[in-house]
Parts: structure tokens; sequence; C-alpha cells
């Protein structure tokens, strides 16, 4: 071993900010707790485990139109979605504008309105509306949604308590539409993602489905039985969604992730998203990188090279462990000249990486042991991943399937298979509207 590599190893260790430092049985354990507290009382534990009260159907009804919106982002999304006989997916008539709110506040009024503007091109299509609303919101009884708080991107403090898919048929109503026989299920992103798994063809059939991204943020959704929901008092034999907020999952593993949580927004609040979504991942590895100069473990140059970078994002370390001699990437070029640096500085990013992968195969691990799937390794339980940095981030998945096979398949005797669709928000809240 190099005397860069032991101390690098040493750093990492000292810090607690390596893979190794994550004791998944532990890990597991305690995210098992906070899923069965949330269970429970949603105000007893870090994951809100919200009921979404959407079932997962067995069969997707073929060759019947269903209208799809799709509000997530700064984009507002409506087509028109059928499933033919083999159960593939038709989008028509499909146009993008931008979210009410994006550019300047507006009222409850206007923004169902531009909703409502929307829709009036497909409202003679199908009575059945599919509403993926990713957006913080409670879901009601009735598949309604109703906004908790918007991102700082959507200016519309009006709309906060406001039910938005009766809000959308109340002016649909008022522009002189029959709205009487309209139905609107609203969902969110992960549990659209989950849906839409249903839609991925297979060549052995699954036990179960989770929903799962990992991009800017991330979150987790599964089926649990009505009976389990205990804050709900169902007495019924049927199942539901349940949306986890798995970035919530309250945990700190070392006084560097502490400080790094600090420095953020709500520092109390989504710990897990902080150590491995695509916003902060980028961030925290700039914060132990920063720790490594105080250290003497990265040297002056570098120091001073890297200090002209300012913050790096998650996009630029995953390009250093992907190409680390290409000189025309920022963390090469503060490098060039030194090995020790270079070596360290893979290093760094590689176990911040790794340490990522272990938390994600440990929220991936949970979710799957909790929802009672994947026992047979003849029908695993489908995964339909969705998000940019579960898929572009240099070593992420790969780490991940690493760690779930070790802790899930060997340790836990789980099976489950990976699928990515495409448009996996527009599929799910097409198969929820059709479940009507």
């Amino acid at each position: 071993m190099s005397k860069i590599v032991q101390k690098t190893e040493e750093f990492l260790t000292r810090w607690g900010v390596d893979a190794a430092s994550v004791d998944m049985k532990q890990l597991l354990d305690t995210f098992l707790r906070e899923m069965e507290n949330g269970l429970e009382d949603q105000n007893s534990s870090s994951l809100k485990m919200i009921p979404t009260y959407t079932e997962v159907v067995q069969n997707i009804p073929k060759n019947e139109p269903v209208i799809v919106l799709d509000a997530g982002g700064t984009n507002f999304r409506t087509c028109l979605v059928t499933f033919d006989d083999d159960g593939i997916a038709h989008i028509e008539d499909f146009r993008k504008v931008s979210m009410p709110g994006v550019k300047e506040e507006v009222t409850a009024k206007q923004f169902f309105s531009t909703f409502a503007d929307e829709v009036e091109r497909l409202i003679d299509k199908s009575d059945k509306i599919g509403f993926c609303f990713s957006y913080a919101a409670s879901i009601t009884s009735d598949h309604d949604g109703i906004p908790l708080v918007f991102s700082k991107e959507i200016k519309a403090p009006e709309v906060i308590g406001k039910p938005v898919g009766a809000n959308l048929l109340a002016e649909l109503a008022r522009r002189g539409y029959d709205v009487s026989n309209k139905k609107v299920a609203v969902l969110n992103d992960t549990v659209a993602t989950l849906l839409a798994g249903q839609s991925a063809k297979a060549e052995v059939p699954y036990s179960g489905y989770i929903g799962f991204i990992l991009g800017t943020g991330t979150n987790t959704a599964y089926v649990e039985q009505n009976t389990n929901i205990t804050k709900l008092n169902l007495t019924d034999e049927k199942s539901q969604i349940i949306n986890i907020e798995s970035g919530n999952f309250d945990f700190c593993p070392s006084a560097l992730d502490r400080e790094f949580f600090d420095s953020t927004k709500a520092p109390q609040q989504y710990h897990l998203e902080k150590m491995i979504s695509g916003a902060y991942l980028g961030p925290l590895s700039t914060l132990v990188i920063q720790k490594a100069i105080e250290d003497k473990l990265l040297s002056e140059t570098f120091a001073r090279r890297f200090e002209k970078l300012g913050t790096v994002n998650t996009t630029v370390m995953s390009n250093y462990l992907e190409m680390p001699f290409n000189k025309d990437y920022e963390l090469v070029a503060c490098c060039d000249g030194n090995e020790d640096d270079a070596v360290a500085l893979w290093m760094i990013i590689d176990a911040l990486t790794a340490r990522a992968a272990k938390l994600t195969a440990a929220n991936l691990a949970a979710t799957v042991i909790k929802s009672n799937s994947g026992t047979d390794p003849r029908k695993p339980i489908c995964i339909n991943a969705d998000g940019t940095t579960f898929y572009k981030t240099e070593y992420l998945k790969k780490y991940t399937e690493y760690y779930l096979h070790t802790y899930l398949q060997l340790g836990e005797r789980r099976y489950y298979r990976f699928v990515r669709i495409d448009d996996s928000p527009t599929l799910g809240a097409a198969i929820a509207g059709l479940s009507l």
C-alpha cells in the first residue's frame, strides 16, 4: 500500500465519511423501526409514511384513454395516454408549458386557471384524470391532493391547503363544462414511479413494486397492508401505496455530516437526502475536501487552485471519478503535477460515493423487507428507479447494487430487479387515473 493511500484511508476513517463507517445492520434496524413508527403516528418518526389511498391494480385497463397532468419542477405537462392490448402506452397530444407561479406570484384563481387552460383541449376525451403533483401534498381518501408547501421556484401561497383536483374541476365547471362524471387521482412522482413499474415487460412475474427516485432529491414508495397502517384504523384486507418521504430519514453518522447539515436550510431535516442526492452530494464532498486540505492531506498548491472553484457540484465530482486524467475537468486541473493529490482526491470522492450507495441500499433494503415481497427468487420485487443522480453519478448505481446483493439478497434472502422506465410520472399517473 502506498503512503498516500494509507494516509487517505486513515483520514476517511478518522472523520467517519467512508462506507465502512456505516453499520448496515444497525442502520437497517433503525430504518425499519422508523417506518413502523411512521405507520403508527407520523409525528413520532422522521419518516412520514404518508398513505396515498392508491392501490396497485392487477390489470391495467386496455384501450381506454385517460387525461394525464404532470406538475413537477417548473413545467406543467398534459397529454392523453392509452394502453393497447399488449400493455404498451401510447402518449398523444402532449404539451408542456411553464408552471404557474414560476415567473411571478399568482393567486389561487390564476393557478387553477392555468391548469384548466391546458385540460380544456382534452376534456371530452376521458372522464378520468391522473394528476402527478410533484410537490409536498397530503393525499385524501378520495384521491385528491392538498398542497402543504411549494419549492421556492413556485410562488402560489394562496394554493396551500386547497385540494388541487377539486379546484381544477370547479374551474372547468365555471367555464361551462359538465364535470359531474369526472374523477381525478392525485399522486406524487415517487408513487407514480412505483405504478409505472407495472407497465414494465418482464420474463418473470413480480411479487411487488417499489418506486425509487434519486435525483436532485430522493424518495421511496412501497405497498403496505392497510391493517399495518395503524394510524388510519383500517380493518379491511386491502393494501395501498405508502409514500415514505425517505429523504427525511434522521441519521447523522459523523461530525463532518453534522457540520454540513448545519450549513444547510433546515439542518434538522432531510439528513438522508443531504448525504446521497444530487443537490447535496457535491457540496458535501466540497466540505470533506476542505477538511482534507486543513489536515494537510492535500497540498497547498491544490488548496489554492481548489479555492478558486468554490463549491463543487455532483456532476464535477462524478466527472473526476470517471475521467481523472482529463485536464479539461476542473478537479483534474487542481491536481496537475501532484500524483499524491490526484490519488487522495479520487479516494475521497469515491468513498463519499460508496457511502451514498450504502445508504441508498439501506433505504431500498429496508423498503423491500417491509413490503414483505421478494421472498421467492423466481418472483423478485420490481424496483423502478428514476433520477439522473442514480444513473449518471459514476459508480453510484454499481456500488448500490453491490451492497444490495450483499446485505439484501445474501443476507436477507430477498430478491429484486431494477427497471428503468421512460416517462414514469406520466405512465404512473395514467394508471392511477384509469384505476378510479
